[in-house]
């Protein structure tokens, strides 16, 4: 049998996603625009850091 390593990234995750909840609070987003910023904000960045990238 093959063993399997488990990883946990949780606080990771955590940190991201409240640093990502302080800048929608701190520009004072209405609910709406927090709304598409949780939806659209990872579209955008991932569109970003690929160009970066090169790939």
């Amino acid at each position: 049998m093959d063993k399997v390593k488990i990883e946990n990234h949780s606080f990771t995750g955590f940190s991201w996603c409240t640093g990502w909840l302080f800048t929608i609070g701190f520009l004072k987003l209405s609910f709406w625009k927090g709304v598409l910023a949780i939806v659209l904000w990872p579209y955008y960045i991932g569109q970003y850091v690929s160009v970066i990238a090169g790939n």
